[in-house]
């Protein structure tokens, strides 16, 4: 790629992962991806840049180092190595479980959701649109590089998703949700659809007429979960059965 690099743009072929570790997770889960790693001169002398050099040498790709550059890209001061990756295709797998946002606002959170639902081995994310762009470095960084082991898919409409997924159980989460979590016994379907709406406006009313409505009961000193939470504690309840019998580390 000889193109000259810029501060991300929506509408560019190439994205980054800001930091080490979220460019060690590129590096391991997408190398076809990967085509230039950048670092500073205060990250020669990690052990880490010892790594970085060779994992990329066996990948023919190429490590440089550039303060100026990682000075433009990264709005931290922290920054000290940058993977830069062309974007690529996914798609969602139909025998898996997956997770689906309505119209997600919040780069910061979605990052952290998909670092979230791949701790809970769902590595499936369906996101209807509108929505943020998953490829902007800010996604990428909030979740230290869980996004390159997840497979993701925006569609036009929740309808155009249930046309594609008609085999899975749907679960709406809701604040008027008809079903407690809490008290929730299962699902009927091996494969299911947890569907969670934006941060600021949720759901609406529509959605409960889709499969199972869920509420998340909660005290009456708030209002709400803040929506990373909500999904962190319905993959928990999802998931006990499957971590019930991990041993202590």
């Amino acid at each position: 790629m000889t193109e000259k690099i810029k501060k991300y743009n929506k509408n560019s072929n190439y994205s980054y992962a800001l930091g080490a570790f979220p460019t060690f997770e590129l590096i391991k889960s997408k190398p076809d991806a990967l085509f230039k790693v950048i670092v500073s001169t205060s990250f020669v002398d990690n052990d880490n840049y010892l790594k970085i050099l060779e994992y990329c040498k066996n990948l023919n790709v190429e490590v440089q180092v550039n303060d100026k550059l990682i000075n433009r890209l990264s709005p931290k001061d922290n920054c000290y190595v940058i993977g830069l990756f062309k974007k690529y295709t996914s798609s969602l797998d139909e025998n898996k479980s997956h997770v689906v946002l309505v119209n997600p606002g919040n780069m910061g959170n979605l990052g952290t959701i998909i670092r979230t639902i791949l701790g809970f081995e769902i590595d499936n994310l369906a996101i209807i649109s509108p929505g943020v762009d998953i490829y902007d470095p800010k996604v990428v960084r909030a979740s230290m590089g869980a996004v390159f082991n997840v497979n993701f898919q925006y569609f036009d409409s929740f309808e155009d998703y249930l046309n594609f997924f008609k085999h899975h159980e749907v679960f709406t989460f809701m604040l008027d949700g008809k079903y407690s979590l809490q008290d929730f016994n299962g699902y009927g379907k091996p494969l299911y659809s947890l569907v969670f709406g934006n941060e600021s406006s949720g759901l609406g009313d529509e959605f409960q007429n889709y499969g199972k409505s869920i509420r998340i009961n909660h005290s009456e000193k708030i209002d709400s979960l803040n929506l990373p939470v909500s999904i962190g504690i319905a993959l928990y309840q999802f998931s006990k059965d499957k971590f019930c019998g991990c041993k202590e580390k």
